[in-house]
C-alpha cells in the first residue's frame, strides 16, 4: 500500500455517507415531527430533548463500540456497510434533530392556523406546509450531520472499515474501504509511507467535507433569499 490510488476509499466513503443519509432521514425526521409538532411541553419531552443534547457529547468511539455490540454481533450484520451506516446514523442524531427542530419552530404559527382553518388535518399541515417551509433548514442539518459522519474513524473502525480489499463492495453486507480509516492506517501503521500520499489523502478528505459544507451554505442562502416571511 505504498503506491496506488485511493479510489476504493473514496467510493467507500460515498457509500457510507449515502447509507447514513438514508437511515438518518428515515428514522430521525419522522420522530422529529412527532416531538416538535405533536408532543406537549412536559417534563418527559424536556428530558428527551436533554438526552438528545447530551448524546452530542458522547465520544465517537463509544458509538463504535455500541454499533459493534448491536449491529455487528447481536444482529449479525458483520463488519459491513450496513452496520457502519446504522452506527453513523445514530451518531448524527443529535445534530440533525437539534437543527431540524429549530427549523420547524421557525415556521410561523399562523401558517398552521390558516391551513387547519381551511380544512386540512394536522398531519397534512405538517407534511405540506410546515416541513415544506422548513425543508432548507432541515437539509442543512442533515448535511452538517453527514459531514461529521464522513470524517469519523472510530465508528467505522469497529463496524465496517477495512484497510485493503481486493475489490469494491458488492452489497451492503460487505466491508468497505474509507478515507478516514485509510488515512489513519497509512499515517500510523505503514512504515516508510511517502508523506505525499498521506497529505494527498488528507486533502481529498478535506475537499470532500468542504464540498458538503459549501452545499449546505448554498441551500441556506437561497432559502433565506426566497423566504417571504
Amino acid at each position: 500500500m505504498r503506491a496506488g490510488g485511493i479510489l476504493p476509499a473514496i467510493i467507500g466513503t460515498l457509500y457510507l455517507t449515502v447509507g447514513t443519509a438514508i437511515f438518518s432521514c428515515h428514522w430521525e425526521l419522522r420522530r422529529l415531527s412527532t416531538l416538535s409538532e405533536y408532543a406537549k411541553d412536559t417534563q418527559l419531552t424536556r428530558l428527551i430533548r436533554l438526552a438528545i443534547i447530551n448524546l452530542a457529547g458522547i465520544p465517537s468511539v463509544v458509538y463504535g463500540l455500541f454499533g459493534l455490540g448491536l449491529f455487528v454481533l447481536f444482529l449479525q450484520f458483520g463488519t459491513s456497510i450496513l452496520a457502519a451506516s446504522l452506527t453513523l446514523s445514530i451518531m448524527t442524531l443529535p445534530v440533525i434533530i437539534s437543527t431540524a427542530e429549530e427549523a420547524l419552530r421557525s415556521v410561523p404559527q399562523s401558517f398552521r392556523t390558516v391551513s387547519i382553518s381551511l380544512g386540512a388535518t394536522r398531519w397534512q399541515t405538517i407534511r405540506k406546509i410546515v416541513i415544506k417551509e422548513a425543508l432548507p433548514g432541515i437539509l442543512t442539518g442533515v448535511i452538517l450531520g453527514l459531514e461529521r459522519a464522513a470524517g469519523e474513524t472510530a465508528p467505522i473502525l469497529f463496524t465496517g472499515a477495512a484497510f485493503f480489499l481486493p475489490r469494491l463492495p458488492g452489497s451492503p453486507f460487505d466491508a468497505t474501504m474509507a478515507l478516514p480509516y485509510h488515512l489513519f492506517v497509512i499515517s500510523t501503521q505503514v512504515p516508510e509511507m511517502p508523506i505525499q500520499i498521506q497529505y494527498g489523502t488528507a486533502l481529498v478528505l478535506l475537499a470532500f467535507v468542504l464540498t458538503m459544507n459549501v452545499i449546505a451554505t448554498i441551500i441556506r442562502s437561497r432559502a433565506r433569499a426566497k423566504r417571504q416571511w
